[in-house]
This record gives structure tokens, C-alpha cells and sequence, in this order.
């Protein structure tokens, strides 16, 4: 085992990889909830979403560890559940269809991270429109916790507007936003997975929360799910695809290499053993909409175990082995994700912690500002994070010629271009 994970050699103890372990799984647990809770809404089980989110959790951490030797926890990722629930709910396609759109793009990521092609991608791809997508996200699924909360409703004079505050659904989500984000300043391990209890124990006395069965049962049975694949095709799913592609790939790149400073892995501005990380993902991904969930990402929040001694790839073991464990807290689990002020506030929150990456754009060159304000302005206005994209991808390289900088964009940019404007007027975005 030292020869595997070279404890030692990276100045740790198993002590402290086991204490690192569960604080990352304290700081992301909150996914066992948040996630089935988001999906079971498109209409996907919600016990086969619970199980798909351990199982691809499991399946892409403990290959993290394994392969990468890396501290870093893996499960669905959030974002990219929300635009999945969107794209069911608003075009009408069954989730057997997405569930397809999301295996297409988990073969084409693992393609990807076996090539040199995605350092080439990843290199491609502006600042400015990676963290315009990223915040862009983070308006998404913060507008979808206040709408899930009730504290903005649907207005016919203003599109949206402020809700009943007095509902007692509302009240609740207000109340536990404000316990949460209390929890968030004062930097407390864990903060939103606490937050989430002490709002379900007021939600327990306040009678808004009830269990009628036990806490711990028997786990739910796993299933693979009959993906639609022909589906994407017949449908023209092509910009959804892309989106879960490109997201996921933007997603875990940075949380890796953000984690992966904090510990001190960088050498010379490389990553060492990105392929092993990157393919955990990319399995994870695949294996889980296998099964009945969304996108795998690589979580920021491991970056806690990290700030407790985390430095090698026996804290991701630590954190699959725990989710294993939670499978046999479904019950608990389901009362919980059905009281909206529950989750609402995770979402909220999550979404402010994803708007971080702003500060990195240069407000100062309006080629650079605008594509961002345009992802940012269209992901949560159309409710589609394939637009956002799409329009960020049109309007940058457009922007760069007409400024005279055409040669500053990277050939591959022209091609999204010209297939995203060919994809909006011919097969409309979904």
C-alpha cells in the first residue's frame, strides 16, 4: 500500500488521510440529497438517481485515488443536473433520451483524456469564456434555488417576481439560507451539509418534516437504465452534447488543478498524472448515466481534506468507502429531498461559490467582456446552458475579428463557432 500511495514520500500519515477523507465527504455529501432530488423532478426514480450518484461517486473517486493518487472526491456534478432536469422538463424529451446525450459525451471525454487532444481543447478555450460558463452556471442553478424555495415566483408583467415570504416553505428556506450562509462565513467544516440538518431538524419540529419509515434499510437495487442513444441523433441533441462535454471537461480541469496547487503537485505549471484524473472523470461519467445520473465532476470541496493534511490518493478511498456507506440511508435520504427548503439553499449558496471565477475576465476589453456577459445573461434567462455556450462561442471569435484580432483566436473556436451558428438556425438549441 506505500508503494501505491506513497504515504511517506509525501510526508503523511494514514491517520491523516482518514481524517482528510471524511472531512471532504462531510463538505460534499450534500450531493446524496441535492442531486436525486433535482433529477427525480425530470422524472427520473429517485432511489435509481440515489444509487447512480454513490455508484459514480464510488466508481470516479476510488479510480482518483488509484490511477491519479490524487485527494480528490468525484460525484455528479452540480450544474450540469439542473440543465439535465431543464432540457427534459422544457423540450419535452424523455430522460432515457438525455441519459443518452450524457453516455455520447462520457465516451467522447474518455476518448479525449486517453489523447493529447484535450490539453489542445482545454488550451483553445479562452479565460473569458470558461469562467463566463462557469459563473454562468452558478446564475442557473441559484435562480433555480429561489425558485424551488418560492422566493421568486412567476410573474406575467415581469417574467419573475418576489414570492409569498409568509408560505411556510419559503419562511423555512430563508431561514435555513441564513443558518447556512452564518455556517459558510464562519468557515465551519462542512457548512452546507450542517446547514441542510439544522434546517430538517426546525423543518422536524415545526411538523414540516415527518418519518414514517426507518433511517437505515436495506440499500435501493442499482439498474442500468435503457439509454435512448438513437434518441440524441433523431432529436439533434448536438449542442446538449457539447454542453455536458465542455462543461464537464471546464469543470473538473480547474477544480484539479486548483486542488492540485493548493496541495503543492504543480511542477512548472503541470500537472503531473492528469491523464489517470481526468479518465476517472471521464468514467464516471459514462458509468453513471448508465445507471441514472448526470455528469461526474471533480468537487472543489476537496480541497478541505487538503487543508487537513490530504496529500495522497488514500483520502479518495476514504471518501468512496463513506459513500458506500451512505447507500444504507435512502430512506432518510428521500424525506429529506422532499422538502424543497431543504436543498434550496445549497443551490443558492452553490451558486454564489461559482461566480468566484468573474474577477478573472478583463471588464476592460470589450472583446473579452461582452462573449461573458452574453453566457452569463442567456444561461439563466433561457433556462439552457447549451445557449449560454453557444452564444459565447458565436459572438467571441465574431468579436476578435471585428476588433482586428482574428489571428488571437484559436482555429478550433472558428469551428464551434460555425457549427453552433449552423446548430441554432437549423436544429434550434434545446
Amino acid at each position: 500500500m506505500e508503494r501505491l500511495f506513497k504515504i511517506k514520500e509525501n510526508c503523511s500519515t494514514y491517520k491523516t488521510e482518514t481524517i482528510a477523507g471524511i472531512t471532504t465527504f462531510l463538505t460534499m455529501v450534500y450531493i446524496i440529497v441535492v442531486n436525486p432530488t433535482i433529477l427525480h423532478a425530470a422524472g427520473v426514480p429517485f432511489d435509481q438517481v440515489f444509487m447512480a450518484t454513490v455508484i459514480s461517486a464510488v466508481v470516479g473517486t476510488l479510480m482518483m485515488g488509484l490511477l491519479a493518487n490524487y485527494p480528490i472526491g468525484i460525484a455528479p456534478g452540480m450544474g450540469m443536473n439542473a440543465y439535465f432536469a431543464s432540457v427534459v422538463a422544457t423540450n419535452g424529451f424523455s430522460y432515457q433520451v438525455v441519459f443518452g446525450a450524457v453516455f455520447i459525451a462520457g465516451v467522447i471525454f474518455i476518448l479525449l483524456s486517453l489523447t493529447e487532444l484535450r490539453e489542445t481543447l482545454i488550451g483553445a478555450i479562452p479565460p473569458s469564456l470558461k469562467f463566463g460558463i462557469t459563473s454562468g452556471i452558478g446564475l442557473f442553478i441559484a435562480f433555480l434555488g429561489l425558485k424551488m424555495s418560492g422566493i421568486v415566483v412567476a410573474s406575467e408583467e415581469n417574467l419573475v417576481g418576489l414570492g409569498n415570504l409568509g408560505e411556510p416553505v419559503t419562511l423555512l428556506s430563508i431561514i435555513g439560507l441564513f443558518i447556512t450562509l452564518a455556517l459558510m462565513a464562519w468557515n465551519v467544516r462542512g457548512g452546507l451539509f450542517i446547514g441542510m440538518l439544522i434546517t430538517g431538524l426546525i423543518a422536524f419540529f415545526t411538523g414540516e418534516l415527518e418519518f414514517t419509515q426507518q433511517i437505515v434499510s436495506s440499500p435501493p437495487v442499482p439498474v442500468f437504465f435503457d439509454l435512448d442513444i438513437a434518441g440524441v441523433f433523431t432529436n439533434s441533441l448536438y449542442t446538449v452534447v457539447i454542453a455536458f462535454l465542455l462543461v464537464t471537461i471546464f469543470d473538473t480541469t480547474g477544480t484539479m488543478i486548483g486542488v492540485a496547487e493548493q496541495a503543492g503537485f504543480m511542477k512548472n505549471g503541470v500537472m503531473p498524472r492528469a491523464k489517470g484524473a481526468l479518465l476517472a472523470d471521464a468514467t464516471a461519467t459514462t458509468v453513471g448515466s448508465m445507471f441514472g445520473t448526470s455528469p461526474s465532476s471533480a468537487y472543489v470541496e476537496s480541497t478541505s481534506g487538503v487543508a487537513v493534511g490530504g496529500r495522497t490518493g488514500f483520502t479518495s478511498i476514504i471518501i468512496a468507502s463513506l459513500f458506500v456507506l451512505s447507500i444504507f440511508f435512502s430512506p432518510i435520504v428521500k424525506v429529506i429531498a422532499d422538502l424543497p427548503a431543504i436543498t434550496a439553499p445549497v443551490l443558492i449558496i452553490v451558486g454564489c461559490l461559482m461566480m468566484n471565477g468573474l474577477a478573472n475576465i478583463n471588464w476592460s476589453d470589450f472583446t473579452e467582456a461582452f462573449p461573458a456577459f452574453a453566457i452569463l445573461i442567456s444561461m439563466p434567462l433561457t433556462s439552457s446552458i447549451a445557449t449560454g455556450i453557444a452564444i459565447g462561442f458565436i459572438t467571441y471569435p465574431l468579436m476578435k475579428l471585428i476588433r482586428g484580432k482574428g489571428k488571437e483566436v484559436h482555429w478550433i473556436l472558428y469551428v464551434f463557432g460555425v457549427i453552433f451558428v449552423l446548430q441554432m438556425i437549423y436544429f434550434p438549441a434545446h
